[in-house]
């Protein structure tokens, strides 16, 4: 019988209106890489508050090598070998690399009590090392990627002596490359007998790191299976409660006129010689790996920067905007790809977030008027199936997909012709992705072009009726879905710089 390394059961956490885990099972074993999956509002960020200490259980028991244990701050249980990682690292950005993976267990001399500074960056490059980083322990952390800073983050929990690791949307924030990077990693730590409870929301993630697999829904646990042993669609009932037939609509959209159309457009530094056509009621997949120049493309089409070379046509006509407000003004809007920051006032309810796109259809002669603001955002809310007690709810409260409902009602909010789309699913579950695919397909039948940028494969080909690949800043290949492949997709986005495909106009 296999080592159970950490084990929960019967356990119940509740909050004030809200039973946040009932009665909740869960084994990791020794050496193995157990997925966790659930939708937003399953449970599983309290599950790991639990174990990490943030939270004790109300019922239930916790065990850790077969003994009870009740953590009661996080550093009791850092110590007994239960780290996590989070898919927003909390570093220490103007300390270095050192500094991070050993604070709070820094290294001394015995006999003066002073940090050895020459040890704690011998062995922090010992760690960074073993992981096969290619940075110094002594490089500034705010200057490194969020894909180093994890490493810097797992360095740590192995500093400890980590036995347990919790891996939190590790790979939410990656490119393609440096997700495979952390996979491998993750095996490795696997091999080395370190048990890793991972958390995602792709299932791409599922299948090639888990051994095993839980779901939770609505705080309850569901079931556990060997990976190999249960399918896509399974698991999306499992973690959604009902069927999803289609998680890509088949839409049958009769295309348009021209309504947007770049010309060799350039902005020194960022990206060059972009051009594209776009229709109405036409998807056209912006895509690649990050860092490629899709968002400063959609930036520039949003009036956020100007570009030095170009031009630009909506319906036909010549645009250049100075800022979103006039791009907003033209026709164009556009879903940032941190909703968070850019896209929303957390703190501010969804009424007010609805309508701060156009003030001027709630206001009279400069006066909000409030009831015509609950009407006119309860409408939009109320068509985008925006899940919430009210729309004087605030939106921090919201879960993700609902969080992205909420801008692009704000965006619906404005007579658009034209909507950018930037990695609009990033950081939802599969039931949340399931809804915003309907919006974007009902979206396109009401004529809007939309402009997708988006670095999931599967959401490229199941949504889009053309693709335009760019990679450092060019366009490498424009394809119709139809014909297109993931592979050749890949293959575009990661061509040589010896061998760049030529870049035609779509």
């Amino acid at each position: 019988m296999e080592t159970k390394i950490l084990e929960l059961q019967n356990v119940t956490k509740v909050f004030p209106g809200v039973k946040a885990l009932d009665n909740v099972q869960f084994d990791l074993r020794q050496g193995e890489i157990h997925c966790l999956m659930g939708e937003n509002g399953a449970g599983k960020s309290t599950f790991i508050k639990v174990i990490t200490g943030v939270h004790a259980p109300d019922e239930g028991e916790m065990l850790l090598g077969g003994e009870p244990v009740l953590f009661r701050t996080p550093r009791e249980a850092y110590k007994a070998g239960i780290a996590a990682i989070y898919q927003h690292v909390t570093a220490y950005p103007d300390l270095t690399v050192a500094e991070n993976i050993f604070m709070g267990h820094e290294r001394v001399t015995p006999w003066t009590r002073r940090i050895d500074w020459a040890r704690m960056h011998r062995e922090a490059q010992d760690l960074l090392d073993s992981l096969d980083a290619n940075f110094s322990s002594r490089e500034r952390m705010g200057n490194l990627s969020v894909a180093r800073q994890q490493i810097v983050e797992i360095a740590k929990a192995l500093s400890a002596q980590a036995r347990v690791l919790v891996m939190d949307e590790p790979t939410a924030a990656l490119t393609r490359y440096e997700s495979e990077e952390l996979y491998r990693i993750t095996e490795d730590l696997r091999n080395s007998g370190v048990s890793i409870i991972f958390i995602s929301h792709r299932m791409e993630d599922i299948w090639r790191l888990a051994d095993r697999v839980t779901v939770f829904r609505d705080g309850r646990y569901i079931d556990t299976w060997e990976a190999r042993e249960i399918t896509q669609h399974d698991l999306v009932v499992a973690m959604v409660g009902r069927e999803i037939s289609h998680l890509f609509p088949k839409r049958k959209v009769k295309t348009g006129d021209e309504i947007l159309r770049v010309e060799k457009l350039g902005r020194r530094g960022f990206f060059q010689d972009i051009s594209f056509s776009l229709k109405q009621g036409e998807i056209l997949a912006l895509t690649g790996l990050v860092g490629a120049g899709r968002t400063e493309v959609c930036e520039a089409l949003y009036g956020v920067c100007s570009w030095d070379s170009g031009r630009v046509f909506l319906e036909g006509a010549p645009y250049r905007p100075g800022s979103p407000r006039q791009a907003l003004e033209a026709g164009i809007g556009a879903l940032p790809e941190d909703r968070q920051l850019e896209g929303l006032i957390l703190q501010w309810e969804i009424g007010k977030n609805i309508s701060l796109a156009s003030l001027g259809e709630v206001s009279r002669r400069g006066w909000i008027q409030i009831a015509r603001e609950r009407d006119y955002a309860g409408g939009l809310a109320k068509k985008l199936s925006v899940k919430a007690p009210s729309i004087f709810t605030r939106v921090a409260a919201l879960s993700g997909g609902n969080q992205q409902k909420v801008v692009v009602a704000k965006i619906l909010s404005r007579d658009l012709k034209v909507i950018i789309l930037d990695e609009p699913t990033k950081g939802v579950d599969v039931g949340a992705k399931a809804a915003i695919y309907e919006i974007i397909g009902d979206l396109a039948e009401q004529g809007y072009g939309i402009i997708l940028v988006s670095s999931e494969m599967p959401e490229v080909l199941g949504l889009s009726d053309r693709i335009v690949v760019m990679k450092r800043g060019r366009v490498t290949a424009h394809m119709e879905t139809a014909r297109a492949t993931q592979e050749e997709i890949l293959r575009a986005a990661m061509v040589s710089d010896q061998k760049e495909m030529a870049h035609g106009e779509a």
